[in-house]
């Protein structure tokens, strides 16, 4: 019986528009603020950079939470092991393409 209304407690909760308005809301005011930022040049490009990696983030969990819903579902937490994965995945290639470009500027 608690799974039923476990069930049905995840059931309303993905059809509740709240939850999508509320990210979409959040999606906007992420991205118009990068936008804004870059436009009105009002800081130094590295915090600039810095700044819009912070907001590309947050932009991420925003997506994952309200809209993919990452935290439910039952049994093991798969998406979450995948996710990190991921992350692992994109770290080590990003830096470690980071890695061979400032070694091939060292070189010539």
């Amino acid at each position: 019986m608690a799974g039923g209304h476990k069930h049905a407690a995840q059931a309303n909760h993905h059809e509740s528009p709240k939850m999508y308005i509320i990210g979409y809301i959040l999606s906007l005011v992420l991205t118009v603020a990068a936008f804004w930022l870059v436009l009105a040049h009002v800081m130094s490009t590295t915090l600039l950079i810095i700044t819009i990696l912070v907001l590309a983030t947050l932009q991420i969990f925003v997506q994952l939470f309200f809209f993919m819903h990452v935290t439910e579902g039952e049994g093991p937490n798969y998406h979450g092991m995948a996710l990190i994965l991921g992350a692992i995945f994109i770290i080590t290639i990003v830096f470690g393409s980071l890695w061979i470009m400032s070694f091939n500027a060292q070189v010539q």
